[in-house]
């Protein structure tokens, strides 16, 4: 399972930088609450797209 998830973010490295970046900014600064909601929201979408794409309990 760890291999997979690995290889599928190697896949797409335009959304992991983006995802590592977005994820980094909110735990380690304090962004402005408006501008935060924003990330959070694309952080959530980012999110949600991996799992639709990596499939990690489908049989």
């Amino acid at each position: 399972m760890f291999k997979k998830i690995i290889s599928g973010l190697i896949d797409r490295p335009l959304l992991t930088s983006l995802f590592v970046t977005d994820l980094t900014i909110l735990l380690f600064h304090r962004p402005p609450f408006i501008f935060s909601l924003l990330m959070l929201g694309a952080l959530t979408a980012m999110s949600m797209y991996f799992g639709q794409k990596l499939a990690l309990f489908k049989e």
